[in-house]
């Protein structure tokens, strides 16, 4: 028996690969599937299952181009309704791989649909659960993003209550707990870096497992969720419903234009110009209106997060060879219409000699200057509320970069503002933003947060309400 986690960190997703005796399953598969299908031709065995512990709503899985590519059959669990060729598992249906069984628990909660995967060794003995989205490490899944006709949050946190104590928690303690998602997931909101845990552990130091009742699981899961980004939904319904081959998107995507060409292009549509490079790089030369969000980073969440449709045609600039990255994780969020990259990169486009844009980038002890020399600075504060509660300086205003297609029309294009994140990253994807929406005075401080905190800037824990914007 063979169980491989395969995790992506930029997407803090889990999937994984199970082998027994010449035949294998794929849990939870990511839209690439080329890698699932080279590991089994290596491995000499045949992909039997595909099994899908729900409708995921933070990426596009691979089920169906991978079901097309192996024979395998798709699994869901009970309730799920597809547009696709699906076996829908019974509860306590079970499954052979090879000399292993895997059982199928409706675990629903989450989503209705919703189910763990119970897998025995090949004595009989259960050896691990693969949760899905309704037991983390350290969390649960967050209750409302599948609420149905009259159901509510709390409904649906109820049931999940239920799930966890009938079907999980009945377990052995030395059951492994392998979920679908680890830390920096919108899935849930207190999930660990830790991958992996037995069931036991997960009793003892589990915040939603401790729930002395019910009630008190209703309130403590339910509590301080923020709204999910706007892509989830749209990416439950993609994964639901079936959506174009990834083998399409990359002809697609992957067409090289020259400087001129690309500049023709990105006339010719309505394409956005997304440049995925480092943010200081990005910084000194870009293409003008083009966004910055770098592959360096959680590029996928954040391309999911800022840009409103999916159908949005994009023309990308990357560092050199990375073209089919960038098209790869902009299709497992559902981004499927990449029209072509920059040929060369923004060295071709400077030697032809377009024209270029910069934002200006400094440092923190310089921006401690700024604000000790002048009575009004427009500093804006661009991560995530939590964030900033918990600790910012006195002279910021709060303004998320999650909510910036809200709070952009607030922006005056006459006077200049000083945008900072946590690091850098979020930051820049803020500042090319409000260049691109013509405003022009915005510079970026560089190292953000982690670099001001070791300035003489005064900050404060405590958020201060009439900072905080209403979102």
């Amino acid at each position: 028996m063979k169980i491989e986690q395969i995790y992506t960190g930029c997407l803090a997703e889990a999937a994984y690969y199970i082998e027994s005796n010449g035949e294998a399953a794929i849990i939870d598969p990511l839209r690439e599937v080329s890698p699932y299908l080279k590991k089994a031709e290596q491995n000499n065995v045949k992909i039997k299952y595909i099994f899908e512990t729900h409708f995921h709503a933070d990426f596009v899985s691979g089920h169906i181009d991978l079901a097309e590519k192996s024979g395998a059959t798709i699994v869901y669990g009970p309730t799920a309704k597809t547009n696709f060729e699906t076996h829908i598992a019974k509860d306590g249906e079970q499954f052979k791989i090879g000399n292993i069984t895997i059982t199928a628990l409706h675990t629903p909660g989450h989503t209705p649909e919703s189910t763990t995967y119970l897998l025995k060794d090949e004595n009989g003995k259960d050896y691990c659960i693969f949760s899905g989205d309704t037991l983390f490490i350290g969390d649960v899944g967050r209750p409302d993003l599948a609420q149905q006709g009259e159901l509510t949050m709390e409904d649906m946190a109820a049931t999940l209550y239920d799930s966890l104590h009938n079907k999980i928690l009945t377990l052995a303690d030395d059951v492994i707990v392998y979920p679908a998602h680890g830390a920096g997931s919108a899935c849930g909101k207190n999930m660990s870096k830790e991958t992996f845990d037995t069931l036991g552990h997960q009793k003892e130091v589990n915040y939603a497992l401790k729930a002395s009742s019910k009630e008190q699981f209703i309130k403590e899961v339910t509590d301080g969720i923020l709204p999910p980004p706007q892509y989830f939904a749209k990416n439950a319904a993609m994964n639901k419903g079936g959506y174009e081959s990834i083998d399409d998107v990359y002809e697609k995507g992957l067409v090289a234009f020259a400087p001129q060409a690309f500049e023709d292009k990105a006339n010719q549509t309505n394409a956005l110009i997304l440049d995925t490079r480092d943010s200081q790089v990005f910084a000194k030369a870009f293409i003008p209106n083009a966004i910055n969000i770098g592959l360096n980073g959680q590029f996928a969440p954040w391309v999911g997060a800022l840009v409103p449709d999916l159908k949005q045609e994009i023309l990308l600039v990357t560092e050199d060879g990375k073209a089919q990255e960038a098209i790869t994780r902009l299709a497992r969020v559902g981004y499927d219409n990449t029209i072509g990259y920059l040929e060369g990169g923004m060295e071709a486009w400077q030697s032809s000699g377009k024209e270029i844009d910069q934002i200006h980038s400094i440092s923190a002890e310089e921006f401690e200057t700024v604000l000790n020399t002048n009575d009004h600075v427009n500093a804006l504060d661009v991560r995530k509320p939590g964030e900033y509660e918990a600790e910012h300086l006195e002279a910021t205003l709060t303004r998320p970069l999650d909510y910036i297609n809200d709070w952009t029309t607030e922006v005056n294009p006459n006077e200049t503002y000083y945008i900072h994140c946590a690091g850098g990253y979020r930051s820049m994807i803020a500042a090319s933003i409000l260049k691109a929406r013509g405003i022009n005075n915005v510079i970026d401080i560089a190292g953000g947060y982690g670099a001001i905190k070791a300035t003489n800037l005064k900050r404060t824990d405590f958020a201060c309400p009439s900072k905080a914007m209403k979102v």
